[in-house]
């Protein structure tokens, strides 16, 4: 497993970082067992981040549980304070409520789910200030924010990351947010590589979802948008093939090329799932290919999720 560093001064971490979404149920139900034995096999793999959230359902939990016996220093934990207000005393009662979720008296990383819609920047960064300073995180960091967020933020408080959206059908990142972190030194942990699925080559067009699945919801998956998706997303299946891969690989490897990005989240469901991301590590796209994926990714009438 290739590992990059954090920013200009923080720790090295896998290129992959293992999901929490799916295994707290956010993309169907899971049972503990599985998410239990799904964390594990990405930890014994060498995937030795797992990026969560309190908006995550259960997942702290199950995680928490996971990593009973292993040694805390082994495992880089990130999650975020998703509930509003990002107030100093709801950001310590959201980080307090996660540690104790996840068995542990300190996180890794923490972050804000997005940037605060009803108190001020100042009071939220404030919030991720304090929780470093009483020792309860080690970094802090931003999730979904513009450069523009980005910069205020960090002009107020050092932002150790950020997580932003990235994936072939979702690049915008790579214009704007990649190279404004790259030049100031912030970690970009990009989440959605997979699409929510559109780039597993899992779906053909009529699929449904079921109503505890969010995807049920997204318009991305549904009609004539979903048929539009899965048609580029079977031209990148033929070329992950040729290259003896398959599409998940190929999606990831593409996330990872990307100038700037430091590691990048993906989810799972089953250790066998795991297993698949795992190779995507060694996986190396020329220009060329980058170039070619990018293109296909382009789908005209697309809708964001």
């Amino acid at each position: 497993m290739e590992y990059r560093q954090l920013g200009n001064d923080g720790p090295r971490i896998p290129v992959i970082t293992f999901g929490a979404w799916p295994i707290g149920g956010g993309m169907g139900s899971v049972d503990e067992a599985t998410a239990i034995a799904t964390i594990r096999r990405a930890l014994d793999l060498g995937i030795t981040a797992i990026d969560t959230a309190e908006y995550y359902r259960t997942s702290e939990t199950v995680i928490g549980r996971a990593l009973v016996g292993r040694p805390r220093d082994a495992v880089f934990i990130a999650t975020k304070v998703s509930a509003e207000p990002f107030t100093r005393v709801r950001i310590r009662e959201a980080l307090d409520n996660s540690l104790r979720a996840l068995r542990t008296d300190y996180v890794d990383l923490y972050q804000l789910h997005r940037f605060p819609s009803n108190v001020p920047l100042e009071e939220a960064m404030a919030g991720l200030a304090e929780a470093k300073e009483r020792g309860k995180a080690r970094y802090v960091g931003v999730s979904n924010f513009t450069v523009d967020q980005l910069r205020t933020a960090s002009a107020l408080y050092p932002i150790q990351s950020l997580q932003p959206r990235l994936n072939i059908f979702d690049a915008a990142a790579t214009r704007d947010l990649l190279p404004y972190c790259a030049q100031h030194g912030i970690g970009a942990i990009v989440h959605s590589p997979l699409a929510k699925g559109l780039l597993t080559g899992k779906y053909r067009p009529g699929d449904t979802f079921p109503p505890d699945d969010e995807r049920s919801a997204f318009p991305r998956f549904q009609g004539e948008t979903f048929a539009r998706y899965l048609k580029a997303a079977d031209q990148l299946q033929a070329l992950a093939r040729a290259k003896g891969v398959t599409l998940v690989q190929l999606a990831i490897a593409w996330t990872l090329a990307q100038p700037g990005v430091t590691s990048c989240i993906v989810g799972a469901k089953t250790p066998a799932q795991v297993e698949e991301h795992v190779g995507a590590a060694d996986l190396r796209l020329s220009p060329e290919d980058v170039a070619q994926i990018t293109s296909i990714g382009e789908v005209p009438g697309s809708e964001r999720f």
